[in-house]
């Protein structure tokens, strides 16, 4: 699966990136890790701290897949409110999904002090703007909501959106806690701080079959076979290629990033900002003075497609910025990109076993959180290989069957 289009950022941001062999014979381990991605660097990171023996692989160089395209939005929220988890899934799992998605938020954020190279996660506020009239009482439901659950949320009016931004908009939450970061500097610092603490990591090396037995699986690889105890599947949207889940979404969506501004327009604590509107754009600036532009979600095509859409779209991205800050107007874009993006039809992540596939756990952040889903999963499943029970994970199965009521946000 081609999963980028057009020229993503982030490897200008780590001219040297630590490299790593492609596996060249057989090995062993407690655990293998397919997949260099934000998945896999968090649970290689993680299984790193437990001890266990671990492997990751990777058919590309790490970090070059959809996290290649991650534009970096670390959120408590998510795409799904949290008014509307709680009509589907009920008072209690919906909290509990937003608890996990604070306490993943916290967990990352400790990260920077933990790391030989820095991974630029630096905390922001969030605003979340009603993109019509008719989303007021909504969003007034979703703060009262945020705030009875003991998550923080200010409701703002109208004038108080364009007293502390260049637009206005009808009302907004304002919230504390969340962060943004560059991906691609995140999953090498997790990787390069995982191989330093033993584990081994190959890149460039594919995985082309499995044989499961009662005591472990079996990877095959061009060059050689890894006999692991149990395995971590962190592919991304590319899982859907060896397995299908009914309940997940693919699309293409798109994103900009400009060049470097002398001044940032009016922008209250250079905070994320995104908007009720479903699918939604969103937009967060850079240390260095840049904006970042994403959104303008479609239908998935094929690559070649999507190759000539980003052109387009990205003008598109261009002038709901310019709409948003005036004072910007002729702006121009540095890097446009476009890339498979992946979402579940109920509004929850994938993680945990699948009863096809013996000693097999699984990674699937698909949705706008999909970093914050990567760190909750990469917890959840170390404490689970180490023999702990994490009852969280039935929130997150992958054979669940339920369906979501309408989500009014």
């Amino acid at each position: 699966m081609k999963l980028n289009s057009g020229h993503p950022p982030w490897k200008n941001s780590l001219i040297n990136p630590p490299v790593y062999p492609a596996l060249e014979e057989d090995i062993r381990c407690d655990c293998l890790i397919v997949g260099g991605g934000m998945g896999g660097a968090m649970a290689a990171y993680r299984m790193s701290l437990s001890g266990a023996d671990t492997v990751l692989i990777d058919k590309r160089a790490i970090g070059s897949g959809s996290s290649h395209a991650n534009t970096g939005l670390l959120q408590v929220a998510n795409d799904k409110s949290l008014t509307s988890c709680i009509n589907t899934f009920g008072d209690k799992n919906g909290v509990l999904f937003y608890k996990l998605c604070q306490q993943g938020i916290r967990r990352i954020l400790e990260l920077p002090g933990e790391l030989n190279i820095d991974p630029q996660i630096i905390p922001r506020s969030s605003l979340l703007y009603a993109s019509t009239p008719e989303d007021v009482p909504v969003l007034r439901l979703e703060h009262d909501q945020l705030v009875a659950h003991g998550f923080d949320s200010e409701f703002w009016e109208q004038d108080k959106v364009s007293a502390h931004y260049s637009f206005t908009k009808p009302a907004a939450l304002y919230s504390k806690g969340d962060a943004e970061t560059n991906p691609y500097r995140t999953v090498h610092s997790l990787v390069d701080k995982a191989h330093t603490n033993g584990v081994r990591v190959f890149e460039h090396t594919r995985a082309r079959h499995y044989e499961y037995s009662k005591d472990g699986v079996v990877c095959i690889t061009d060059n050689g076979r890894i006999y692991a105890d149990n395995i971590i599947f962190a592919m991304g949207y590319e899982t859907q290629e060896m397995k299908k889940d009914r309940g997940a979404e693919l699309v293409n969506t798109y994103a900009i990033m400009t060049k470097p501004l002398s001044n940032l327009p009016k922008w209250h604590e250079q905070s994320l900002i995104w908007e009720t509107a479903r699918p939604y754009l969103y937009f967060r600036t850079t240390p260095d003075g840049r904006i970042i532009a994403g959104g303008k979600d479609e239908q998935l095509t094929d690559p070649q497609r999507r190759d000539v859409r980003v052109l387009s779209q990205s003008r598109r991205l261009l002038e709901e910025l310019e709409a948003l800050f005036p004072e910007i107007r002729g702006i121009e874009a540095e890097y446009t990109w476009g890339a498979v993006f992946g979402s579940t039809r109920d509004g929850l992540p994938y993680m945990g076993p699948h009863p096809e596939f013996p000693h097999c756990f699984f990674i699937e952040g698909y949705g706008g959180n999909g970093t914050v889903y990567s760190m909750i999963a990469a917890e959840l499943l170390a404490d689970t290989l180490a023999g702990k029970y994490r009852p969280e994970l039935e929130l997150f199965s992958l054979t669940r069957t339920s369906k979501p009521s309408p989500s009014p946000v």
